[in-house]
């Protein structure tokens, strides 16, 4: 990981129409000292301390999400988790109505599994089956009733 201070201070100079080059660095005693350097030796200084840079700023990014929290996870979450009691409740509503599509007659129950399942309309499915429109309609609204019925009694 990267301290936020730069070592290197970098600075040009231009006198009579030439520019100097200078870098200055405190050096372990903490006393600053500057020295001129060549324009290549400075362009190469420069390059080091962009680089150093991009550097720190990648390590502060990933840094950031390194120190996330199963809570602040959470909290970003898109679909967040259900709870344990959702997840059972849900569960035993599926098995409920399972059990319920069971006991359905045939043509009711594959009537039904098309036009939710598989979400045919009921035209396609009477084009399926060679029968009428109303026909398909009428079958389907009753297999709901009655899966709202016998879900209603396995509550009770």
């Amino acid at each position: 990981m990267f301290d936020n201070a730069n070592p290197y201070t970098l600075r040009t100079e231009v006198f009579e129409g030439m520019t100097r080059y200078f870098i200055s660095f405190m050096d372990g005693q903490t006393i600053l000292r500057e020295t001129e350097v060549s324009r290549p030796v400075y362009l190469e200084f420069l390059r080091f301390v962009k680089t150093e840079r991009n550097l720190r700023r990648w390590d502060e990014r990933h840094t950031e999400q390194s120190d996330l929290t199963d809570e602040s996870l959470y909290d970003r979450a898109l679909h967040k988790p259900k709870s344990v009691e959702d997840a059972a409740f849900d569960s035993l509503r599926n098995e409920k109505l399972r059990l319920a599509i069971q006991d359905l007659p045939e043509i009711q129950r594959r009537r039904f599994v098309l036009y939710h399942e598989f979400g045919l309309t009921y035209e396609q499915i009477a084009e399926m089956e060679g029968r009428r429109k109303s026909a398909i309609c009428e079958s389907v609204l009753r297999a709901e009733e009655k899966i709202r019925e016998k879900i209603k009694n396995l509550k009770d």
